[in-house]
């Protein structure tokens, strides 16, 4: 009777309880990068780092370049993360992949290197 509850709890909830464990790893990873705030402020100044411009054209000037480099290492830093961000998932993406390939693998696979190594 236990291997039959065991087998009965391998295939349906602890398959289901894999599967939302993958789920779970996802949403924290998105989480951990900050992906949908990234996303949102892509185009924002590098720690909201402004020059406010002064009198005359010069300041002006001054000003609009160093926003607009300000901007550009903002965006930078945060398309670096995204990539990372990217790979790690990708990464997650394979390792959930054999995880839930092998999860029904596993008991049979068992039973089988018992037998192996017996013989």
């Amino acid at each position: 009777m236990l291997v039959l509850e065991f087998v009965k709890w391998w295939y349906g909830r602890g398959w289901a309880g894999a599967l939302g464990n993958v789920k779970g790893r996802a949403e924290a990873l998105s989480e951990m990068f900050s992906v949908s705030i990234l996303l949102r402020t892509l185009f924002s100044p590098w720690r909201r780092i402004i020059t406010y411009p002064g009198a005359g054209l010069d300041a002006h000037l001054r000003a609009f370049v160093d926003n607009l480099v300000s901007r550009f290492i903002g965006f930078l830093v945060r398309v670096t993360v995204l990539v990372t961000a990217g790979v790690v998932f990708g990464f997650m993406i394979i390792a959930s992949a054999i995880e839930l390939i092998a999860w029904p693998l596993v008991p049979v696979a068992g039973i089988g290197l018992i037998v192996w190594g017996i013989l």
